[in-house]
């Protein structure tokens, strides 16, 4: 159910205290996600919001979009998190992604990966926001190193938690090493068959090899006004979903818009991060995104109540309750 976008505070107050829409979604392949995206491609987009650490609290922040809209995201998005307090509630941010799904949000999840040369839990600042050189990046991607060794490790304590969510029947858009045109994170702005894209291509293997048959493999870059982005691109079958994140401005340019539907080639697109709510006018310009997610704490830092009520009731945006997988 959905309300007009402008209502008295009365009316408005009656919506917020009444019980949300459920609509459970049974055990689904990947591909009935994937599928679905691509069908609403043109026609909808679905609402969605991340949550941010403390790991303690992954529902935090849709719980603000609940606060003032009345309405839950379509989309529920979480992160498997960096420093040692946030490691140690990893199971608490799989509960929260199978009560979501339960409750009919898609489920996103992204990982702030320490650097292989940090510890196995470590601080944003020198951990995940960290410069690893070319040699030691070599290293991390080249098999009986020790740092690739050290890698393998990382990616093997999160597996069971990934497993988790495959067993409990739950599709996972995984994005890992975001923002791979970018320099502040270790990963990344290594352009080239050898660079940050052939570290995702072996998260993919690793993982395939593991039975993550779950996972929906989300690439993603900023809207750096460098460009070049397909230069950091894995490839069509490394990649299922091709997003971007809209930091540099509020909202994607056309010409941003154009590079990733270039670099898509027909698979589905998405907003992944974004400070502002979509406006009607952007959604009806750059109609094939087929969801966004505001990042945690920019929902109300960075948007007035009245803002986040019209963009959670645009005709085209899609909220929980309003998904259907067939």
């Amino acid at each position: 159910m959905k309300i007009p976008r402008f209502i008295p505070l009365a009316a408005l107050a009656a919506v917020l205290i009444a019980p949300g829409p459920v609509a459970a979604f049974p055990a689904t392949p990947k591909a009935t996600v994937i599928n679905y995206l691509k069908s609403i491609t043109g026609r909808n987009i679905v609402s969605g919001q991340h949550n941010k650490e403390p790991a303690s609290a992954p529902g935090q922040y849709t719980q603000q979009v609940h606060d003032v809209t009345g309405q839950w995201p379509g989309l529920w998005g979480g992160d498997l998190m960096f420093n040692p307090a946030d490691v140690a509630n990893r199971q608490r941010v799989i509960d929260q992604a199978k009560t979501e799904w339960k409750n009919g949000s898609l489920v996103a999840l992204t990982w702030h990966a320490c650097s292989p040369t940090a510890g196995s839990t470590c601080a944003f600042d020198g951990g995940v926001k960290t410069s690893v050189t070319d040699a030691q990046f070599q290293q991390i991607v080249t098999g009986g190193t020790a740092l690739n060794q050290t890698w393998r490790s990382r990616m093997a304590e999160v597996v069971p938690y990934l497993r988790q969510l495959r067993d409990a029947g739950v599709p996972v858009l995984w994005r890992p090493f975001h923002e791979m045109n970018e320099s502040w994170n270790w990963w990344g702005h290594r352009p080239g068959a050898n660079g940050s894209a052939k570290i995702y291509q072996q998260m993919r293997d690793y993982f395939d090899s593991q039975g993550l048959t779950n996972l929906i493999w989300v690439w993603n870059v900023q809207d750096n006004p460098a460009g070049g982005w397909s230069s950091y691109y894995p490839g069509g079958n490394y990649v299922d979903v091709v997003t971007l994140d809209a930091w540099y401005k509020s909202y994607p340019s056309a010409a941003d818009y154009q590079q990733i539907q270039s670099i898509a080639a027909g698979k589905p697109t998405a907003i992944a991060e974004m400070g502002k709510v979509p406006t009607a006018s952007l959604l009806s310009s750059q109609p094939n995104w087929a969801y966004f997610m505001i990042w945690s704490e920019q929902l109300r830092g960075g948007n007035t109540d009245a803002e986040i009520q019209t963009a959670y009731f645009l005709p085209r945006v899609l909220n929980q309750g309003e998904i259907t997988l067939g």
